[in-house]
Parts: C-alpha cells; structure tokens; sequence
C-alpha cells in the first residue's frame, strides 16, 4: 500500500491531508473548552448547534464549489482554503461570545466544503493507475481513522504543558503546513472540455448532483451514504449513553469505544486493496452495508440484556464491526466517483457526494440524539437499524447486479489530443474507444 507514496505530488498532497486532519483534531479538542467557559453548563447546546452549522456549510457550500472548479485554479482553491482556515483558527482563541463562534465555524468549514472535493478530484489525475487509486483510498481511510486516535492523545499531551488556547495555534499550523505541501506539489494540469461550460449559475452549482440522479450505481451510492450516516451517528451521538449510563463506566472506556470504531475501520481499509484486486465495488459495499443492519441487530440484544460482564467486550465488538461495516462502504466510494463522471467534472461529482452525504448525516445525528434523549436506546437502534437495512437494500435494488464494463462507440467531433480520447484509436474520420457508459454531454445522444 505505501508503494503510492514514491509518487512525489501524491507523497505532498497526503501529507497535507494528514497534516491538516491534525489540525482539525486540535481544533476540535480547543472548541469544546472553548465553549465551556463561554456558555458553561450550556457548552453542550453551544457544540450541537456548531456541529449541526458545520453540516450546513458542507452541505450548502460544496456545490457551489464544483460550480466554480472550471474558473479557479485547483491549486489556489485548496491553498486560500487552507489560508482561509488557517485564519479562522487564529482567531478563535480571541472570541468571548457564543455567535462569535458560530460565524467562525462557519467560515471554517466552509473552508473544508471547498478544500475537501477539490482535492479529492486531484487525487484520481495524479494517480491514474486502478491499483495505485486504490491504495491511495485505503490510506485516506486510514488517515481519518488515525486522526481519530491521535489528535486527542496529542492533545491531552499538549494540555499538560499548556492552556488549551495554544492548541488552535496547532491548528493554525496544521493548515500552513497542508498549504505549503500543496504549493510544493506538481499538480497535473485539469481536463479541459470541448463542451462549453457557460449556463446559469445554480445549473453549474446542481451539475454534480444531476450526474448521481442520472447514474445508477451513484443513485445506490446516495442509499449507502445513509446507511454509513445511520450507523455512524449512533457511535458518534450514544458512544457516551452506552458507556458510562447504561453499562456505568468512566470516560477512559469512551475512548476505548470510539477506539474500538477506528480499529475495525483501519483493519478493513487495510484489506481492501488486495480484495478489490478480487471482488467487484458492489459486492463489498453492498456486503457492508447489509452487515450494518446485522450489527444494529447485535446492538439490539446488548440494549435489550441485563446486567452481565459479557455487555462491555461485546460492545467493542459491535463497534468495531460497525467502523468495519462503514469502511467497506466509504473506502471504495472514490473508485465509484472516479468510473461515474468523466474528467473534466470530477470536482463537481466529488462536491456533490460531500455535500450529499453531509446532508444524510445533518439527518441522523439529531436524530440518533433525539430519539436515544427522548425515547430510549431501543427506539434509537429500531429506527436507525431500520434505515441502515432499507437504504442497503435500496442500493441493492437501483444498482445493476451485471452492469456493462464498457459500451464501445466512436467520436467524430473531437480534437487529436482531447482528454477524453487518451485511450481511443483512429478509424477513419472517428476515434473509436468503450467505456462505462457516461451521463455526460459528450454521450448525451449515445
């Protein structure tokens, strides 16, 4: 898997995703204390409402961002997000009023709706190999987990020497660092369209989430994210619940919990290289999204037992199925991306599965904490078990069990050299060439 990172502009770009996912970790650590002393008993409501803005701004922004991908260079979109971030965070240690903070969360993750899609889309151009791609995804999906672990070690360790005001300068280096390494990196140059891309704005701004409606496999995509969206939000939202309420531990073993998660996950994305090499995007997301309905069946009987020794060792195992379950769907996203949309709009269909995805769990997370508030655990782990098993077999039914690998046609009206005909041949007054079919204007009469 580490064979990608001999690639120079891969090596640079990973870094400044790892670096920055550290800042954020810091981030997140200072913006809980942050709140505590400026709301004080009421630094929970202050978090949830930034939370629920942090999903606003993903879901409003990233579109917006792949409408504008085709205007602004994709190097100075990531680095003046990242200044952009780098400047909130500064400023942060600074406020002492609650709508203070919710201006800058804004402003800060609106940052990452514009920084995350756009460098997910580069990734596919400096990669172009199958294998190499998807081992670059399995080590994005080990990045995010690490950070997980990490940053908040990092952070205890931090706060034994200094106030907790010191951490958002972390951030603020975090977010330096990750532009510097994008400045450093040879970015290879965007695919161009012969298409015009002129037209309305808000036609730009849905272009990407047009092109999930259109497709099949993204429409199933679009059921999946929901079931990673219902699974995650119960470990994120009830991991407290479980831990020290209903099994009556400490807060050390609400680590271990969300541990737990992050080790089923790594595992996964460890495997899964070598198992795509074997077994098709479908079967393993399908698989995993199936086995997030079994694993809510799991939590069911743990919710539903009495006292036993038995319920903590079995509650990390249900966790880390679950971070297991959700790797297996969300690590082999990209592949699907990268097959759905042609070039020249993978920013605009990376925005879009940001976006959308944040918006199912804008849906879930009030909902796992509404329902696990108001009615219980049981109610929480019926109605999120029940999403989980229709959205997989939702996706089960709208993605083509025998989808075709590749339909060949020709172009006529293609330049020599065009990007989309990298891999097609000359005949006669055509370029001839298959491919998965493409929902796009270059294929609309086809």
């Amino acid at each position: 898997m580490l064979s990608v990172l001999r690639d120079r502009t891969y090596r640079h770009l990973f870094a400044a995703q790892v670096v920055s996912l550290v800042g954020t970790g810091l981030a997140t650590v200072a913006l809980g204390l942050l709140a505590y002393d400026i709301a004080g008993a009421d630094a929970g409501s202050v978090l949830g409402t930034a939370l629920a803005i942090k999903m606003v701004a993903y879901v409003a922004i990233a579109p917006a961002v792949g409408a504008l991908a085709d205007r602004l260079p994709r190097r100075v979109l990531m680095v003046g997000s990242d200044l952009t971030r780098a400047t909130v965070a500064l400023a942060l240690p600074f406020v002492d009023q609650v709508w203070q903070v919710y201006v800058l969360i804004f402003l800060l993750q609106a940052a990452s709706a514009a920084f995350t899609p756009t460098f997910q889309a580069v990734i596919p151009d400096v990669l172009p190999a199958e294998r190499d791609y998807t081992q670059a995804l399995s080590l994005s999906r080990l990045a995010y987990d690490l950070e997980s672990l990490f940053s908040p070690a990092l952070a205890a360790a931090l706060l034994s020497l200094v106030t907790y005001n010191w951490l958002f300068l972390g951030t603020v280096a975090g977010f330096l660092g990750s532009a510097a390494l994008v400045v450093s990196a040879v970015l290879p140059k965007p695919h161009a369209s012969d298409v015009p891309r002129t037209g309305r704005a808000y036609a730009k701004a849905t272009a990407g989430t047009r092109l999930f409606f259109a497709t099949p496999r993204l429409r199933a995509l679009l059921a999946l994210n929901l079931a990673v969206a219902a699974a995650s939000a119960m470990v994120t939202v009830n991991s407290v619940v479980y831990v020290r309420h209903t099994l009556g531990l400490g807060s050390a073993e609400v680590s271990l919990a969300l541990g737990a998660y992050g080790a089923g996950s790594m595992a996964v994305a460890l495997l899964l290289p070598r198992v795509l090499e074997r077994v098709c995007d479908r079967t393993v997301m399908l698989r995993g999204a199936l086995l997030l309905a079994v694993v809510f069946a799991g939590l069911g009987g743990l919710t539903t037992a009495g006292s036993g020794g038995w319920r903590w060792p079995a509650l990390l195992v249900i966790w880390a199925a679950f971070g297991a379950a959700c790797s297996m769907v969300l690590t082999p996203t990209g592949r699907l991306i990268r097959r759905s949309a042609p070039p020249e709009e993978r920013t605009a269909a990376f925005a879009a599965q940001f976006s959308l995805s944040h918006g199912c769990w804008l849906l879930t997370y009030p909902l796992a904490g509404w329902l696990g508030a108001t009615a219980g655990l049981e109610p929480a782990v019926v109605v999120l078990g029940a999403i989980a098993l229709a959205s997989g077999l939702l996706a089960g039914r709208v993605w083509p069990s025998r989808e075709t690998v590749g339909v060949e046609h020709e172009h006529t009206s293609l330049h020599e050299g065009h990007p989309h005909l990298i891999d097609a041949v000359r005949v006669g007054n055509a370029w001839r060439h298959s491919h998965t079919p493409l929902p796009d204007a270059l294929h609309a009469h086809r």
